[in-house]
């Protein structure tokens, strides 16, 4: 039997809210120490007028990161991931005998639906599964698309704010690797010989925001790039688990659509976490309940 990872996730309900806490402290800190500490003063009392645009630049642009990163966060944080709705059933253009090739050992066929293997049952939640929907053992619900449960949203990431998740990895790292950078001359400067001004207090914020945000710019790199590539095949992680070496995935349209899946067709939309009400119209797979496949693109219209 294969190791299954998932299965340790429910050690992660005791973490609770804690993890929404360690991320505003982190951010705190990081904020004392890039703007109160460093490139605040400079911009008053610079002593030049290159340091003071310099300092402008990157406060501008620290605090544009830090909106959109928070909006992502609790977007992510207070989006329903989405849920099956209450008595739901496939529609007749779904019971085709296209088997869903993701029928793990924990659902069964219902005895209503027992001659359609597309069909699935989770045997948790008493109820019909729609297509590409995964039991999550720590909310103790079936969640709809269901990528993975995250312990620093304290939350599912499914279909419902996957988009707001990967924009929240994405302004992590743009943030985290800018506050990087402009605390790398302060980080430099404590190994260096010289004086080095502010208090012993003000001096240890700076080295730990740099490590902080320094660690998690080179983690948020490697989840944004294996999220992308799950983006990019139209598949989940734990449907990238579960298929292992299936060699051809049915949900998989093409880079391009399977880009709009998750992101809507509307470019405005594309960097901010929310959809266009004409994508929520016109794309169904953004509700979570319906995915065009491979045999219905000619069929299929947004």
């Amino acid at each position: 039997m294969a190791w299954n990872v998932f299965r340790f996730c429910t050690a992660l309900r005791g973490l609770g809210s804690i993890m929404i806490l360690l991320v505003l402290g982190v951010v705190g800190v990081t904020y004392y120490a890039v703007v109160l500490t460093s490139y605040g003063p400079t911009l008053i009392n610079g002593s030049g007028i290159l340091d003071a645009l310099i300092a402008l630049a990157v406060l501008v642009l620290f605090h544009c990161l830090l909106v959109m990163l928070l909006w992502s966060y609790f977007s992510v944080v207070f989006t329903d991931p989405g849920s099956v709705p209450p008595n739901w059933k496939p529609d007749l253009d779904e019971e085709r005998d296209d088997t869903d090739p993701l029928t793990a050992s924990e659902f069964g066929a219902s005895p209503a639906d027992s001659t359609n293997p597309r069909v699935r049952f989770c045997k948790k939640c008493n109820q019909l599964k729609p297509p590409r929907c995964h039991h999550c053992s720590v909310c103790g619900r079936c969640v709809l698309k269901m990528d993975h449960h995250c312990v620093w949203v304290v939350n599912c990431v499914g279909a419902l704010n996957y988009k707001y998740f990967l924009l929240f990895l994405f302004y992590t790292f743009l943030e985290t690797t800018l506050v990087t950078l402009a605390l790398l001359p302060q980080f430099i400067a404590f190994f260096s010989d010289g004086e080095i001004p502010g208090t012993p207090g003000t001096l240890a914020t700076t080295f730990l925001a740099f490590v902080f945000n320094l660690a998690f710019a080179l983690s948020v790199l490697g989840f944004l790039i294996m999220h992308i590539s799950l983006v990019a095949g139209n598949t989940t992680t734990i449907e990238a688990y579960e298929k292992k070496t299936t060699p051809k995935w049915r949900y998989d349209l093409g880079r391009k659509r399977n880009f709009e899946q998750v992101f809507g067709l509307d470019k405005q939309y594309w960097f901010i976490p929310s959809y266009s009400e004409e994508d929520l119209r016109r794309m169904p797979a953004l509700h979570g309940l319906e995915y065009p496949s491979k045999p219905e693109l000619e069929s299929q219209e947004f």
